[in-house]
């Protein structure tokens, strides 16, 4: 990447910056109130002209909107990030929106405005939100294409670390930083794979680079455990009007997955976190209840011809049970429609099912392969004992070519911070049936993990929705 001219640079100057906030702000302002003044111009009948009390109201209404959006964040400096906000708009254009509707019916100042005309003009300045957003997205990517950032960043330091951060950044880079290259003053022992950035110099070199305004971020990523060689740094860039940022260990920050907390006002890697919390066991736990129930409802005469079925076709009873681990590496007792013989029946699961599998019946090969035999879970689900979605329960004795499960895989029991389920993520992309090798309960983990740290009411759904043609379409399960 070449470096900046010194003009390029004005972009970063504070007094622009907030020119820039200044003409978002207004640019809202009139996004707020550009619907309501049109429908009164346009949409009413009677009215020669706008009534001035109702300009004015319309004027406190922007600035009311803007206050509002400045208060809960909107202005701050994730406004220059790649994302798109969409949620965030929606929920600050909906608190600013009940302030007009408090407007309109407790104190009667937007008289002239229907109950229609008001939802028309929330959606215009909702969707001109949306699109302003969009296109101050374009405008940042137009100016990155052309090398102009809000800061010009180096990397002090070529190391391992200095090489991730390189990495993560020319990935997930933003208007807020550009990253020009490498400062090291190692040049002679640097590695020899290094990330697609240029070697701009040492130390002495990133002064000159700083004195001529060409660098206004120095992002450290020595070694932490090179206290004198970061101290000594440090103090020399103090002396130069630079920002200097210390670099943190990109592997633990790889395990943080982008989130940090404080404790006792001391800021922290969250590397784990109790999957569900606040509100969410108990919306889970009901859509839990209500989604079983009406499963077990809907599906009782398939419950009761499958039961008929197996009865008829061999002899011993219609349900198996078999011990299985459930939340926090508890065992539960998991039932199912028997699917083997009853003098073949494997309990602990010590020997998993093949194609073409002898002690298999021929009803239970159906149900097997349409995965039938598990809709028993629906009662361990009501029950509280499993979830409807959810990492599935594996016997205790379950093997990956011939290693149990939590000693093939270092994170197996970590699926186990959440209810086991009847479907799951890694069913529903292909992962069901035996795991003869240990890639592919590897692959079942990661799908689990993922699960885990993304769940919510509508992900479930999605898996459910899902779960149906999955089941129809695969060749994994005997």
């Amino acid at each position: 990447m070449r470096l900046q001219p010194v003009d390029s640079l004005l972009l970063s100057r504070t007094s622009l910056i907030e020119y820039f906030l200044f003409a978002v702000r207004l640019v809202h302002g009139v996004t707020c109130i550009l619907p309501g003044l049109l429908i009164l111009c346009f949409w009413q009948d009677g009215l020669s002209e706008v009534p001035q009390s109702y300009l004015m109201l319309q004027v406190l209404f922007a600035v009311v909107c803007v206050l509002m959006f400045q208060a809960l964040g909107v202005y701050s400096e994730s406004i220059f990030s790649n994302r798109s906000r969409f949620k965030m708009i929606l929920f600050i254009w909906s608190s600013a929106f009940c302030v007009l509707l408090f407007m309109q019916h407790a104190m009667a100042l937007f008289g002239y405005v229907t109950r229609g005309q008001l939802m028309a003009w929330f959606l215009a300045s909702l969707v001109m939100f949306c699109v302003e957003r969009l296109l101050l997205l374009l405008i940042f990517k137009h100016l990155m294409a052309r090398g102009f950032f809000l800061q010009n960043a180096v990397i002090l330091g070529a190391t391992e670390n200095g090489q991730r951060l390189a990495e993560y950044l020319l990935q997930n880079q933003d208007i807020r930083s550009g990253v020009l290259g490498f400062i090291d003053d190692r040049i002679g022992r640097l590695p020899k794979t290094m990330v697609n950035l240029p070697l701009l110099g040492n130390i002495r070199d990133l002064e000159v680079l700083i004195r001529q305004e060409k660098v206004t971020q120095v992002l450290v990523a020595l070694p932490w455990s090179a206290e004198n060689r970061m101290n000594y740094i440090i103090r020399e860039l103090r002396r130069l009007p630079v920002n200097v940022l210390l670099v943190p260990d990109m592997v633990a920050f790889r395990h943080a997955h982008n989130r940090i907390t404080e404790v006792a006002s001391l800021p922290m890697f969250n590397a784990s976190e109790v999957p569900l919390r606040g509100w969410s066991p108990l919306f889970k736990r009901t859509e839990d209840m209500l989604l079983s129930s009406l499963a077990i409802l809907l599906l009782s005469p398939i419950l009761l011809v499958i039961a008929l079925a197996i009865k008829l076709d061999s002899r011993g009873p219609v349900l198996f049970w078999q011990k299985r681990y459930g939340y926090n590496n508890r065992l539960i007792t998991v039932c199912k429609f028997r699917s083997m013989y009853s003098h073949q029946a494997d309990a602990t699961a010590e020997q998993q099912t093949v194609k073409g599998d002898a002690r298999i019946t021929r009803v239970g090969r159906f149900i097997r392969k349409t995965s039938l035999d598990e809709l028993p879970q629906l009662f361990n689900v009501f029950a509280g004992s499993m979830s409807m979605v959810g990492p599935r329960p594996h016997a205790t004795a379950t093997k990956a070519a011939g290693i149990l499960f939590e000693q093939a895989v270092k994170e197996y029991t970590s699926r186990h911070r959440v209810k086991p389920g009847i479907t799951g993520l890694a069913q529903i992309n292909g992962f069901r049936g035996e795991t003869d090798t240990v890639e592919k309960i590897e692959k079942r983990i990661e799908f689990d993990l993922e699960y885990i740290e993304n769940w919510s009411v509508w992900f479930d759904l999605y898996i459910l929705l899902r779960t149906v043609p999955a089941v129809l379409f695969s060749r994994e399960a005997y």
